[in-house]
């Protein structure tokens, strides 16, 4: 039997909330969206649950909500990871999209491409959904297979991003097509863990904003899925 290679552990953060979100502005790469009161306050509490998981890296979107969760994220762990600046890991690319409202962008005959069909979905002037997926995926693997080369299999890392990236990522590791991911919701400073390995992603959590996660630093990883569910690791 061939021996599968371990990998580490990411944990996909979504950025708190920003004024953007509240008004239902689709911010895109716009500079100078930053974090609200609610979002500053839903960040401290993801913070305090991630300062339980002694994190490796933390690799972060280059937009300024994604550094503002990221340093509120390295402020909480006990020996500092470093920080990583990802363009990988960016905001969707929505060009003519980006700045408008929601309400506004669901009028257009792409609002129902997007909902059903994201898959084939090219933003006038920006980027392909698709385009999007591909590079997000190469940039977690690439930086996960990176750390667990470095730290070994037993590494956890966290990857902040935006909401349409991590659905993505998510999607992947899921082994479903990129039609299907609007099924996931990812909310603003939510956890969501994915562990990597030759022969399948590992979707441990998705969309979380409570509950201990010390366990992550106590688990073992698997090589193979266990028949039947296996023992409970946390």
């Amino acid at each position: 039997m061939p021996t599968l290679a371990i990998m580490g552990t990411v944990i996909l953060v979504r950025h708190g909330r920003t004024a953007a979100n509240a008004r239902g502005i689709l911010a895109g790469r716009s500079p100078g969206v930053a974090l609200e009161a609610t979002g500053r306050a839903q960040t401290e509490r993801m913070a305090e649950r991630l300062a339980a998981v002694p994190l490796v890296r933390v690799v972060s979107s280059p937009l300024e909500r994604c550094r503002e969760t990221s340093r509120a994220i390295l402020a909480r762990q006990q020996d500092a990871p470093g920080l990583s600046i990802e363009r990988g890991i960016t905001e969707c690319d929505y060009g003519d999209w980006q700045g408008r409202p929601l309400s506004e962008l669901a009028r257009e005959s792409l609002w129902a491409q997007v909902q059903r069909n994201p898959a084939s979905v090219v933003f006038p002037g920006g980027e392909s959904m698709a385009g999007m997926q591909a590079r997000a995926v190469a940039a977690i693997r690439r930086h996960d297979e990176a750390l667990t080369a470095q730290h070994g299999p037993g590494a956890v890392w966290a990857a902040v991003s935006h909401g349409d990236l991590i659905k993505s990522i998510l999607a992947d590791a899921l082994g479903m097509h990129l039609d299907l991911f609007q099924r996931i919701y990812v909310g603003p400073a939510s956890v969501s863990i994915v562990r990597y390995g030759t022969g399948h992603p590992e979707v441990l959590v998705t969309n979380t904003d409570a509950g201990d996660l010390s366990w992550l630093g106590r688990s073992t990883p698997q090589t193979d899925a266990p028949v039947g569910g296996g023992a409970d690791t946390h």
